[in-house]
């Protein structure tokens, strides 16, 4: 019968999706690993971009590559529709808001681990600084949130669960590992 599937097509479509999910998966991780890296051996990425380079620059341009990454990875598992549920924009816009803010407090050096690599950052304590912990992860959250009606929960949940642990690490870093700057 025309346009109708046969039982091995039907399993070969599941396997297919299923090899799809996985891949998004290890895309929406992908970052944290290198996350991970810097932060607990800031010395060796400061000596892996040479001496004259700003490591946070270089770590700013590897992340948004793999930004990229995620978010291609999460539009293969989604399905998009007009118009978003009343929820999106203020989830949405407060997220990016404090994302924005952030960046534009800290810069380039502090959002990208300069503390870490070195780099003497003033502490902040302008908004959201002081109000919200962890400001541009919880910003980086809502965003996902707002996603839910586009995205299945269990990729949502990947990536705030990478976000959550980068929360957890960061909030035990101990000044004596931090790397010296190339002189």
């Amino acid at each position: 019968m025309p346009g109708s599937w046969t039982f091995p097509e039907k399993i070969s479509k599941k396997k297919s999706a299923k090899n799809m999910g996985l891949v998004a998966a290890i895309g929406i991780l992908l970052p944290f690993p290198f996350y991970y890296w810097l932060w607990t051996q800031p010395q060796t990425w400061v000596n892996l971009c040479g001496k004259g380079k700003d490591p946070s620059k270089i770590m700013a341009y590897v992340s948004h590559f793999l930004k990229l990454l995620q978010f291609i990875s999460l539009y293969s598992v989604s399905s998009l529709s007009w118009p978003p549920p009343f929820y999106f924009y203020p989830l949405f816009g407060f997220g990016q808001f404090l994302n924005f803010r952030v960046y534009q407090l800290l810069g380039e050096s502090g959002t990208y681990y300069g503390v870490r690599f070195g780099t003497n950052i003033p502490w902040v304590t302008e908004f959201p600084f002081g109000y919200i912990k962890d400001p541009q992860y919880v910003g980086s959250i809502l965003s996902l949130l707002a996603c839910l009606s586009w995205v299945p929960f269990r990729y949502i949940l990947l990536w705030i669960l990478g976000y959550l642990i980068m929360i957890h690490l960061e909030s035990k870093e101990d000044p004596a590992t931090r790397a010296k700057p190339l002189s």
